[in-house]
């Protein structure tokens, strides 16, 4: 635990001090050197990225400077127990940079050796240069010694128990891996277990909205379709957007019973998502209801092949593709409402039906 320093600018202008964060508490966490690729490197930060949003003690962007990385590179021949020299890359602020430096470093430190000159491999610190897409000097470390440790007489060693740490342990909300166990278990695929356990607020949604009742993959199916796409159109996140899960469970239920169509539920899920409101008020609003009646569903469709007698002369004579147009046509009558299983039903009795 630590406390952020003042930071070194430079611009056209001159260098000056960054103050802004200074004093601001830093949490520092050291993995153990078993990482052997960039990829699992950076997949390790995303995940300490999604664990610390979880919690809420941080907000995790990289490009805040929330989450900054430093990497510690070496590399040993095969069979050599001991290390090699460790060389350090500082402030990698996105994962992408982490994963390519990490790469770049093991290969360029791989070419000297396999050059014999491994003793030119030294402890130092590295910076990544995002346009060069390689790694440089920054400066050089002796050792330890460069780094003026001495004991500090006014920080008091912090002792915690094994019950206070079992009492924190027992308080945590879920967490990234165990909500993906769950979300597996629900029966969902990978990719929408990766999708809806990111982020903590898509993750909090889906969930709210299955409890309401709403069909599991069907939920996962709007939030990561439609929901998304307007998410990314608009730069919205999802707790900008008026639509609230307990409406999604009942667009669900709705399109599912057949009281709308799935045509007319995603119209309705855009008025939703822009200005909030009720299914149910929309649906009575715009007389949405779908057209179930047998009885009405024929009536348009006799109107609509009396009105197209080419079509249907083109159709009958082995044109088949264009049911669809037929379909479209009735529709269109429709205001969208027809029931298409109902509709497709008829029209292919009435298309085909010996004159």
């Amino acid at each position: 635990m630590e406390e952020d320093a003042g930071k070194l600018m430079h611009s056209g202008n001159g260098s000056y001090v960054d103050l802004n964060r200074a004093g601001v508490p830093l949490l520092e966490i050291v993995s153990e050197p078993d990482m052997r690729t960039g990829i699992e490197a950076s997949e390790y930060a995303a995940e300490l990225q999604r664990v610390v949003r979880y919690l809420g003690v941080s907000n995790g962007n990289m490009q805040e400077g929330s989450l900054r990385c430093d990497v510690n590179v070496s590399v040993r021949p095969i069979g050599q127990a001991e290390f090699g020299t460790k060389v350090e890359i500082k402030n990698l602020n996105s994962f992408s940079a982490i994963n390519r430096a990490i790469d770049f470093e093991i290969s360029r430190q791989v070419n000297l050796h396999s050059q014999g000159q491994q003793d030119s491999i030294v402890q130092e610190t590295r910076l990544w240069e995002e346009g060069a897409q390689k790694t440089v000097t920054m400066r050089k470390k002796e050792g330890l010694a460069d780094y003026r440790y001495f004991p500090e007489p006014d920080l008091p060693e912090v002792v915690l128990t094994k019950a206070y740490m079992d009492s924190v342990g027992k308080s945590l909300p879920e967490l990234p891996e165990a909500k993906r166990r769950r979300y597996e278990e629900m029966g969902l695929s990978m990719q929408d277990v990766l999708f809806l356990a990111n982020d903590i607020a898509v993750a909090d949604f889906f969930d709210a909205t299955i409890q309401k009742g709403a069909d599991v993959k069907l939920a996962a199916n709007w939030i990561m379709g439609d929901i998304a796409a307007y998410l990314k159109n608009e730069k919205l996140s999802i707790n900008d957007i008026k639509l609230v899960p307990h409406e999604l469970a009942e667009l669900i239920a709705s399109i599912k019973s057949g009281t709308i169509s799935g045509k007319i539920g995603k119209e309705i899920l855009f008025e939703l998502l822009a200005k909030g409101g009720t299914v149910k008020g929309l649906i009575e609003e715009k007389d949405l209801v779908q057209i179930t009646d047998l009885v009405d569903i024929e009536k348009m469709v006799d109107k609509v092949i009396a009105e197209n007698p080419k079509q249907l002369e083109q159709y009958r004579s082995g044109k088949t593709k264009l049911q669809g147009y037929f379909a479209g046509q009735v529709m269109k009558a429709s205001k969208g409402k027809a029931n298409p299983g109902i509709l497709n039903k008829v029209l292919v009795e009435k298309l085909n039906a010996k004159v």
